[in-house]
């Protein structure tokens, strides 16, 4: 993920221009310690043309080191663009590449451990042209200040029925592999997260576009959306547009460079929180 990826097996989440544009890096202070992920910011790009490499530091210089205090997360996941509340479940269907496509998301009753910090499990099953392609099980959590951070993700591809690669599966605290924001409590235009790091299997990257757009979903609209670019060095000619309305959480997600594809919210369903 994080959440459905109609490109996983590109792994995408945002290429940038070849032509880099030197930003200020801001230091967001996470969890409380001035070692948190840092943010940079430039004017978000407004084409996809020419997208050759993913040239846009998040502002830490490649040196990552996010500060995790379990102390410092909470037992829910409520921050109003990316919640997660046990029981809720999301339907996306459209099509990657021309073929139709159809993702499940729920929230599971299930709580793991990882870094010392409770995470909410949450399952997508991807079905291509009615057979199943993917089975993910991905790990959040949210800080106090209401930032929502991704800690991994067990991924099981499928070929004719049978469990055909795991690649991409990581865990914050393995190997090295350290977790990263997804959604910030305050969302601000420019600015750049990592998503994960693990260095060659999980490098997900993306910028806020804008804060107070619109975008649609078969015939319903949706206002104040959240747009984010997303990418990843691993596969720097893939790029993808995200949109994540109030209350919601992801509404759509296309494909914009390196292949095709675009799906939207079918139905959404609440959870109970707890």
């Amino acid at each position: 993920m994080p959440e459905p990826d109609i490109h996983r097996r590109h792994r995408p989440s945002v290429t940038m221009a070849a032509t880099f544009v030197s930003v200020a890096a801001l230091a967001l202070a996470s969890c409380g310690s001035s070692n948190g992920p840092a943010t940079s910011h430039r004017p978000p790009a407004t084409s996809t043309t020419n997208r050759t490499s993913a040239v846009i530091d998040p502002g830490d210089g490649g040196n990552y080191h996010p500060t995790i205090h379990p102390t410092d997360f909470v037992a829910t996941v409520d921050n109003p663009y990316l919640p997660f509340v046990r029981g809720e479940r999301w339907v996306y269907e459209g099509k990657e590449d021309g073929k139709a496509q159809r993702i499940v998301v729920a929230v599971l009753p299930d709580h793991d451990l990882l870094m010392g910090v409770t995470v909410t499990a949450v399952r997508d099953t991807v079905h291509i042209e009615g057979e199943l392609a993917e089975d993910t099980v991905d790990w959040f959590a949210q800080d106090r200040k209401g930032n929502v951070w991704y800690f991994g993700e067990a991924v099981k591809e499928y070929e004719h029925g049978k469990v055909s690669s795991t690649h991409g599966s990581w865990k914050a605290g393995v190997r090295g592999a350290l977790p990263g924001i997804v959604m910030p409590v305050l969302p601000r235009r420019g600015a750049v997260y990592r998503q994960e790091f693990e260095q060659g299997q999980a490098e997900d990257m993306f910028q806020i576009l804008s804060t107070d757009g619109t975008d649609h979903a078969g015939a319903t609209s949706f206002g104040r959306v959240v747009r984010t670019e997303d990418w990843t060095p691993l596969e720097p000619d893939v790029v993808e547009h995200k949109s994540y309305a109030r209350g919601i959480g992801l509404v759509v997600e296309e494909t914009v460079a390196g292949g095709t594809g675009r799906i939207e919210l079918a139905s959404h369903t609440g959870g109970q929180p707890g």
